[in-house]
């Protein structure tokens, strides 16, 4: 005969397995039953905070209750994927970034979720290279209008040229690390809190480089403020045509992008991953959401599969560059 104890013990572990399976029970047809909440990891005036807003904006013209945008931020979105990845209700979801997904567990101890297992991949919405910028009244780098310019300076001073950045581990972070070990010059990291301080720095000529993105770093570039050497795309951004990529500035092998994207949690049913990839396919198609997702980035949709296998190649791609750099996990 059970005891008093036993079943009411029975009935505990019960009763949380229910729980855990209740987002289980949501079906396409009636999802979403309450507001839906889009989390964004990091400030508002970001990249992927802007693509929230806009997928969100596009979201509630198709859904029949509210999409609200609410920013998570530190630790480099950690504390936003976190979040997400713990939420059990079913209408709690993630916009991404390439960091998010493919570094943070990489580089910090207490990133409390691993991306694959913890959240499943919907789809990526945009793409984007990164600028290499310099200050063009910085007398450090005076005289240096191209790539090679640069690389020759930092070889004539090892490792007196210095590179901002949104701090260690972060894309700005791996990704100029990638290249100096490319092309076999050393300068010094100078890690800030958040891209905004980086670019601040090189701003006011506290740093020589910084990896910048086209949002950021085009409008400074069209100011005059700062001077675009290369891009870091297969092909030239649209809004500089007579900057070169890496590749054409003589580092064939060099390549980096970063990408925004939406991510749920794991216990997200399947045909709620399939109405919401649906979903971010009629965003990426409307007139109203494709203008300002274009500045952005390039619009770049993959499935649900596809997107999880990128963000699975990225990861491995993340890992190699922080164990050749030497990077400390923090």
């Amino acid at each position: 005969m059970q005891s008093p104890v036993s079943g009411g013990r029975r009935g505990v572990i019960l009763g949380a397995a229910a729980l855990l399976a209740a987002p289980r029970t949501l079906r396409a047809d009636t999802w979403p039953s309450r507001p839906v909440k889009l989390v964004v990891g990091y400030p508002a005036g970001g990249s992927t905070d802007i693509c929230a807003r806009i997928i969100a904006e596009d979201f509630r013209t198709r859904l029949p209750q509210p999409v609200l945008v609410e920013n998570r931020t530190g630790a480099n979105g950690s504390l936003g994927a976190a979040f997400v990845a713990a939420a059990t209700d079913g209408h709690t979801l993630l916009m991404s970034n390439t960091s998010t997904m493919t570094v943070n567990h990489l580089m910090y101890r207490d990133a409390r979720y691993v991306p694959l297992r913890d959240l499943i991949p919907v789809a990526s919405i945009t793409i984007s290279p990164f600028i290499l910028c310099i200050n063009a009244k910085n007398p450090r780098t005076q005289g240096v209008r191209t790539l090679q310019d640069l690389v020759a300076l930092a070889k004539r001073q090892p490792g007196k040229l210095t590179y901002g950045s949104a701090g260690v581990g972060n894309l700005q972070h791996l990704n100029t690390e990638l290249f100096l070990r490319q092309a076999g010059i050393e300068m010094l990291h100078v890690p800030y809190r958040g891209s905004s301080v980086a670019t601040n720095a090189l701003v006011a000529g506290d740093v020589d480089l910084v990896m910048e993105t086209p949002t950021t770093g085009g409008p400074l570039v069209a100011a005059g403020t700062f001077a675009a050497l290369a891009s870091t795309g297969e092909t030239r951004w649209r809004e500089l045509p007579d900057v070169p990529t890496v590749k054409q500035s003589g580092f064939p092998d060099f390549s980096a992008v970063f990408w925004n994207g939406l991510v749920v949690p794991a216990s997200t049913p399947a045909e709620i991953v399939t109405r919401l990839y649906g979903l971010m396919k009629q965003a990426a198609e409307s007139p109203a959401a494709r203008t300002p997702l274009l500045a952005q980035g390039e619009i770049f949709v993959l499935d649900p599969a596809q997107f999880r296998a990128r963000i699975a190649e990225d990861i491995e791609r993340n890992a190699a560059i922080i164990k050749a750099a030497g990077i400390e996990m923090q």
